[in-house]
């Protein structure tokens, strides 16, 4: 997956070059399409879980979020393509209306992709012309509704992949979704020995401030206090992990929280999602494998693990003698010297509840909706994949899953209390 430019770092209140916009704006729209590229229309109707959306829908969902955010409310006359893809690719946003059931979106076999894809084509072209010919005072209003359009839709791009692959994983085929000899994503760094390193806490500031751009929930910035603590240089590895397998880490009940353990038991949890174990009736060789999005390949000790819920994580932790870092100590910590693997690699679990931060307000309007009414049941994960579009993630980003998810390219940095 080739990387896209990094994003306009433009803050809502400001007013960058039209043309800058307009860029910025086809950049990203055609990334999401090369990153369909070469699927097939089955690949791409395909949704494996409830908790996955077919590539297609993605591909639609992303136009009619400028669609129902920036054309409709700021382009007086504007014409839909189609006012049923307002119901179809609505995701959750109840200001906006009624929509299709997450879990059957996969049953959306009409409209054709061909059909979409001329969707996507309308609404390109309407927003560039909006760009082009919106009077300044439209232009104002709609252009932070735009520039967040366009971080939604990078959002997207990692979904893309990670959605599909979790539906190739299921196929007993296993098949690859870009051939070996393509560009391959950032692959990881030859890891060192693990090293800690020793932060001195104190009163430290949380969140994003100044210029560029953020969502919501990156805010406000504030102060949090910090015990001296300790975390690894880098990211686990599949090695240290096939460690924790082997000294019957999914079978010792002590190591795990009680609803990860309940995980454990109730979906037959061995390893991480897509490791293929010796003896499986899909193993090709008499050791690890794993799948991912060139196939089936040789486990790699030296890649740091990925597909891990948090469950695993923390349990992982617990066998090492150490803890999952909170987001604050996580944020505090980068950019020290000697730390590695921060981004660019698997999503980093934390300790910390996605909880809102002290002063948070959501968005007016609708956009309200996009991540204030999710801070319940979820933890917050740090960093940035191998699969998030480059340019995409800052220090204070703070993506957030289920625990017990486990389809994502998410893995895990060591904490300890105290100085070294």
């Amino acid at each position: 997956m080739s990387a896209i430019p990094s994003p306009t770092q433009a803050h809502p209140r400001s007013r960058p070059p039209r043309e800058q916009a307009a860029q910025h704006h086809a950049e990203v729209r055609a990334h999401s399409l090369a990153l369909a590229a070469g699927l097939s229309a089955e690949d791409q109707c395909i949704q494996s879980m409830p908790d996955a959306s077919p590539v297609k829908w993605h591909l639609a969902h992303t136009s009619w979020f400028f669609e129902a955010v920036v054309l409709q409310p700021h382009v007086p006359g504007y014409r839909p393509f189609d006012e049923r893809f307002f119901y179809l690719f609505n995701s959750y946003y109840e200001a906006l209306g009624p929509r299709h059931p997450r879990p059957q979106r996969g049953l959306l076999t009409r409209p054709t992709l061909a059909e979409v894809q001329a969707y996507r084509a309308h609404v390109d072209e309407a927003v560039q012309r909006f760009i082009a010919d919106s009077d300044e005072a439209a232009w104002a209003a709609a252009q932070p509704l735009l520039t967040l359009g366009l971080h939604h839709e990078q959002q997207h791009q990692e979904l893309i992949v990670t959605d599909l692959l979790h539906a190739l994983s299921c196929n007993p085929l296993l098949p690859a979704w870009r051939p070996a000899e393509a560009p391959a994503l950032r692959l990881a760094a030859t890891a060192p020995a693990l090293r800690w390193l020793a932060l001195p806490g104190g009163t430290v500031m949380q969140g994003h401030a100044g210029p560029g751009f953020a969502f919501d929930n990156e805010t406000p910035r504030h102060a949090v206090l910090l015990a001296p603590y300790q975390l690894a240089d880098r990211l686990v590895n599949c090695g240290e992990y096939a460690q924790f397998i082997a000294d019957g880490g999914y079978q010792r009940p002590a190591l795990w929280l009680s609803d990860g353990w309940a995980a454990v038991q109730a979906g037959g949890w061995r390893a991480p999602a897509y490791w293929i174990e010796p003896g499986d009736p899909r193993a090709a060789a008499p050791h690890w494998q794993v799948f991912g999005l060139h196939g089936v390949r040789p486990l790699d000790p030296a890649a740091p693990v990925s597909q891990l819920s948090f469950y695993e994580a923390a349990a992982y932790a617990e066998w090492a003698g150490a803890r999952l870092p909170t987001e604050a100590e996580w944020e505090a910590a980068h950019g020290a010297e000697g730390l590695t693997q921060m981004s660019g690699h698997v999503w980093q679990w934390t300790r910390s509840s996605y909880d809102p931060y002290p002063g948070f307000r959501p968005l007016a309007g609708a956009v309200g909706e996009y991540n204030g009414k999710f801070m319940v049941g979820q933890l917050v994960l740090r960093g940035g994949s191998c699969a998030t579009p480059a340019g995409h993630t800052r220090p204070s980003y703070r993506n957030f899953f289920p625990p017990g998810a486990r389809w994502q390219f998410s893995g895990l940095r060591l904490a300890r209390d105290g100085a070294c």
